[in-house]
């Protein structure tokens, strides 16, 4: 029950409560909660009230819904930092995740507009491209795309591919070891390609990061990476050099 008696309005201590279920454990991914007339009985408030506290815990993905079926509890979202830090793959297996990896496409193709830009180099140039799909426990995560410059060769093998990161590769085989790395972030929403790789809906949220690699101010690497929003999070961490 709730107290009518705390300062604290009752949707708040309603949020309190069922955030403390989910995190505490009483809840696990995949449970059904109680129906919002369920909770509205048990707790002795509007229906409203809780529709509106369940849809603020679905909206930061700690609950979702099935329609016709009811609210579970999600999956928890899983911890990262940004690649130029560690590579997911390395990042993943820290935390004793299985880790699949299987390559799409790993070819030499000609610019575009868009990707020479990125590159600095003349359009219909020649560059490597490898796309991977990286799976957590069978499921799909992200999807990597890759353009390299033409100055490894010959191209890496699927299988390499699939066993190593390719930031090691790149670093143990061709000395290339990055002196610089410039990250963007943004909020994109799936198109079918997306959708259908990564086994969502069209228009669900991903996490979209695109990276570009420098040697002595050389790009020789541009990279971008789609990972599932509902699945992943990302920690920006800044150390503030102390005042002498």
């Amino acid at each position: 029950m709730l107290d009518r008696n705390n300062s604290k309005p009752l949707w708040e201590q309603l949020e309190f409560n069922l955030r403390e279920k989910i995190y505490g454990g009483d809840w696990n991914p995949g449970d059904m909660i109680g129906s919002e007339n369920e909770l509205s009985k048990e707790h002795q408030i509007s229906r409203m009230t809780v529709r509106s506290v369940l849809t603020r815990l679905v909206q930061e993905g700690l609950l979702y819904r099935v329609p016709g079926k009811g609210t579970f509890v999600s999956e928890p979202k899983i911890p990262t930092r940004p690649l130029a830090q560690m590579g997911i793959r390395e990042q993943l297996e820290n935390q004793g995740l299985e880790i699949k990896t299987e390559v799409l496409q790993n070819k030499i193709i000609m610019t575009d507009e868009r990707v020479a830009s990125k590159l600095m180099i003349d359009i219909k140039s020649e560059v490597y491209f490898i796309e991977r799909i990286r799976y957590i426990k069978g499921k799909p995560l992200s999807i990597h795309r890759t353009y390299l410059k033409r100055i490894v060769n010959p191209i890496i093998s699927n299988e390499r591919l699939c066993d190593e990161q390719l930031c090691n590769i790149l670093r143990d085989d061709y000395a290339l070891k990055p002196t610089d790395t410039k990250e963007t972030l943004e909020l994109v929403f799936a198109n079918e390609d997306q959708a259908r790789k990564l086994n969502m809906k069209v228009s669900q949220p991903l996490l979209y990061l695109k990276e570009r690699r420098y040697v002595n101010n050389v790009i020789f690497e541009y990279s971008e990476v789609f990972f599932r929003g509902d699945q992943i999070v990302i920690t920006l961490e800044y150390h503030n050099e102390k005042e002498l």
